[in-house]
């Protein structure tokens, strides 16, 4: 009579004996807990994009969970990269003047590589991740085009982020 009542809270628990909590890293990562960010290089004319695409991708690692971010001699891994480029796109025009834009996408590129901390020339993974943003042309152009950097910097570090997080 035990035995029959014990049955179907057993058979319940082990429809879900598979799943388990966490993330779902890839099996070249699976002994990374920590990572470390250093200052990304810049390929760009943009001052101080690098500050602003290194800041971005620590932020990502915070927000997603999977890693740690710690210092270089600590860390099990070293992610480095790089802003790689910065690309302007017209999305609308003037009615009257198609030449001169009313709305703007950038979108930016990361070039980047993930090394064993212990042996630098052991890659783990590697990859490029680019994110977009629009922005409105105004009086000030450059004021704008500040704006939206850092929005598609936070795409393209969340896009990062989930590759080695996840894989995808």
């Amino acid at each position: 009579m035990k035995l029959l009542l014990l049955l179907p809270p057993l058979l319940a628990l082990a429809s879900c004996a598979g799943y388990h909590l966490g993330s779902a890293k890839p099996a070249a990562l699976a002994h990374v807990k920590s990572i470390a960010v250093p200052m990304f290089a810049n390929d760009t004319q943009h001052p101080r994009a690098e500050a602003l695409a290194t800041s971005a991708v620590a932020n990502a690692f915070t927000h997603d969970g999977s890693f740690h971010l710690t210092t270089t001699a600590r860390a099990d891994a070293i992610l480095e990269g790089r802003l790689q480029s910065i690309s302007y796109a017209t999305i609308r025009g003037r009615r009257l003047d198609t030449l001169h834009p009313e709305e703007l996408t950038n979108t930016i590129t990361l070039e980047w590589t993930l090394k064993d901390a212990k042996n630098p020339t052991h890659i783990l993974a590697s990859g490029s991740s680019a994110g977009s943003s629009q922005l409105f042309v105004d009086a000030d152009l450059q004021t704008a085009r500040n704006n939206a950097l850092p929005d598609a910097l936070e795409r393209a570090a969340d896009a990062l982020v989930s590759r080695l997080a996840n894989g995808f």
